[in-house]
């Protein structure tokens, strides 16, 4: 009796340790950090209440907790811009009741893992920017009621798993590319109902088996076949915009259908991770105050053996690192491990170079042009190809995580979208691990950085009439970048050293420091980049890189002066470039002043064109900057860059002309 009541003394305090010991649930902390490391843009710093240091999470911004605070059961962040991607770790926030992330930019594929939300009521991702099918784990939210996916980029055949959801009465897929039929049922043993069919099979699936649907919008997408009868309540706005067999409806032409998006496969995930189960049981750690010590002396040895035994499990279990191993990462590291999933079809357009192939053409990787503290350039020439440059990142593998490889791959992926007469080009990318290898491969300018004609070549070369054509250039590119691309592109560090120019000198924008906001994500995030890793990183070069078209436009007028100058945009003794410009800036009759020294001859018609461009592009005030399609107009419509009679009729001019040509 004295033994089963001290057994039963143990169980009561082993309830209380477990109990006392994690106030609130770890695991969910755990999650939501995750998801704020996963996004490395956020504007209007939302996120910036998401402490990891504070335990208590109900006070974090867009988060609402349990009525006793000791779960999180909404997260509502609408409309902030946030770019980044889902992490699968959301999943463990097992009591979630509301995921509301409508209206962001958030990129990448849905986590399957959001299927373990058993309490979901409530999945609103609409508005995003996210790719690859819809997992059929979505179907396991036994409590949803509604889902929108809405304004995406989802690709892949519709799951029919989506019928099991019984609760499910609204369903939002409008304006995806998503394809195939729209599953109706495995089986036509069904009967109608007011809003739906009930089949007599079970263990049927389809759309035909959500009883509760009321609300749903598959309209422009590309599914194909007919509408379902079972769901011919639904009105015909729902299905307008596909490629279906209904004439009576507003279908995509023909020639869209037979281009639609190939179907992607779901994502393969780690062979070597561990079940769901497993995950939240390895995040359930506690640690035993020490006064239970006394307890056990008092319960008897043998109920102390036992206490000493939990005591020791309890404290292995809060010690191990939960960890899903990625395929690029070693082992033997002792930073926590995430589990990542890579979208295979973000980089399915872009060619891959092997690490050999690059070795090749680059004669071993001796001819070095250019390098950084984070990276080194090589020339190379492919074999029965171009020219090619080769910027090879510096880094070591065991601080590659992965999440930085999901920003490599979206950075390749967005430089492969530029394709403009001004705009370096992409022709491919190198991803290896053994040896540890990531490189971009761009086309090679045979004329080296504005920045090496400008301060170390030869003055002559660049004539007035040859910078005002590669201003002009340099001004389309721009123009592209922020007003042609959907979403819009800009340079993470726009300035002479990022154009290049080719054999006639037309300039080629090149976003080669895209690289330091990578590192710097892998800094800012994880803090993993030691002394060896040290980056040197420009000021305001960091933030916002994707969308900062005031700081590229800033900075495009901190190019003109430096063009038309042929000063450095910094110097020791005369300090910034524009501090030092204003004073001629602001006075017509002094602005020659301005002008480089090597130049002989200049166009005044010209000149006060850029300077008036200049004081536009660096006007204190950000919302009087023009956009780059009206700086643009400006100067392709009055820079005049034709040679005039009075300009011919000098020898020396002449000799001008000759090198511009």
């Amino acid at each position: 009796m004295r033994s089963y009541a001290s057994l039963q003394l143990l169980s009561v305090f082993s309830l209380l340790l477990f109990v006392t010991c994690d106030p609130f649930a770890r695991d969910e902390v755990w999650a939501l950090t995750t998801f704020k490391e996963a996004i490395y843009e956020d504007p209007h710093m939302v996120l910036s209440s998401w402490n990891a240091l504070d335990a208590d999470p109900c006070g974090w911004s867009g988060i609402s907790c349990s009525f006793a605070g000791d779960h999180v059961v909404k997260i509502n962040i609408t409309g902030y811009s946030l770019r980044g991607f889902l992490a699968p770790e959301l999943g463990q926030i097992k009591f979630l009741q509301q995921l509301i992330l409508h209206g962001n930019n958030l990129i990448g594929i849905i986590p399957k893992e959001l299927g373990m939300l058993k309490y979901l009521q409530v999945l609103d991702l609409g508005a995003n920017q996210l790719t690859g099918p819809i997992p059929p784990e979505i179907a396991n939210l036994i409590s949803v009621i509604k889902i929108n996916l809405q304004s995406n980029g989802l690709t892949g055949s519709l799951p029919p798993e989506l019928g099991n959801l019984k609760s499910l009465q609204e369903l939002r897929l409008d304006r995806n590319r998503l394809q195939g039929s729209v599953p109706a049922s495995s089986s036509s043993d069904f009967t109608s109902s007011a809003y739906g069919m009930y089949a007599s099979n079970t263990n049927l699936t389809g759309l035909c088996q959500a009883s509760e649907l009321k609300v749903a919008d598959f309209s422009y997408n590309f599914f194909t076949g007919s509408i379902p009868k079972c769901l011919g309540y639904l009105p015909s706005t729902s299905f307008q915009g596909n490629c279906l067999q209904n004439k009576d409806l507003r279908q995509r032409s023909s020639s869209l259908c037979d281009h639609a998006p190939p179907a992607r496969t779901p994502q393969t995930t780690n062979p070597k991770q561990q079940p769901a189960e497993d995950l939240s049981n390895q995040h359930r750690r506690a640690s035993k105050p020490a006064w239970l010590l006394a307890l056990e002396i008092v319960t008897g040895t043998m109920v102390g053996c036992l206490f000493l035994i939990a005591f020791i499990t309890a404290l292995q279990r809060c010690k191990d690192k939960s960890s899903l191993i990625i395929p690029w990462k070693k082992s033997s590291s002792q930073k926590d491990h995430v589990t990542v999933y890579i979208d295979s079809e973000m980089l399915k357009d872009v060619v891959r170079f092997s690490r050999m192939e690059l070795e090749v053409a680059c004669e071993d990787f001796s001819n070095i042009i250019g390098s950084s503290p984070d990276s080194l350039v090589y020339k190379g020439t492919v074999k029965g190809g171009p020219e090619i440059a080769v910027i090879s990142l510096c880094i070591k593998e065991e601080h590659w995580t992965g999440y930085l490889e999901l920003y490599f791959q979206r950075e390749v992926a967005d430089l492969a979208r530029l394709n403009n007469e001004n705009a370096g080009k992409l022709l491919g990318y190198c991803s290896e691990s053994t040896p540890f290898t990531r490189m971009l491969v761009f086309e090679y300018a045979s004329n080296g950085t504005l920045y090496e004609h400008l301060h170390y070549g030869e003055g002559c070369q660049l004539s007035w009439t040859r910078r005002m054509k590669i201003i002009i250039g340099i001004a389309r590119g721009l123009k592209y970048f922020h007003a042609e691309l959907d979403p819009p592109f800009t340079i993470s560090e726009l300035n002479s050293s990022s154009v290049y120019l080719t054999e006639d000198f037309s300039p080629k924008l090149v976003d080669f420091e895209s690289w330091k906001s990578i590192l710097a994500r892998s800094e800012k995030n994880s803090g993993s980049i030691g002394g060896q890793g040290a980056i040197c990183v420009l000021p305001n070069s960091l933030e916002g890189h994707h969308l900062d078209v005031q700081g590229n436009i800033y900075a495009f007028g901190v190019l003109l002066l430096e063009i038309i100058s042929g000063r450095p945009p910094h110097c020791k003794d005369k300090g910034r470039l524009v501090d030092w410009a204003k004073d001629f800036l602001e006075l017509p009759e002094a602005m020659a002043y301005v002008v480089d020294p090597e130049l002989k001859h200049f166009r005044f018609e010209d000149l006060n064109v850029i300077c008036e461009v200049v004081n536009l592009c660096i006007h204190p005030d950000p919302a009087k900057q023009p956009s780059m399609q009206e700086l643009s107009t400006i100067l392709e419509s009055r820079i005049d860059t034709t040679i005039p009679a009075d300009f011919k009729a000098s020898s020396l001019a002449w000799a001008e002309l000759a090198l511009s040509s």
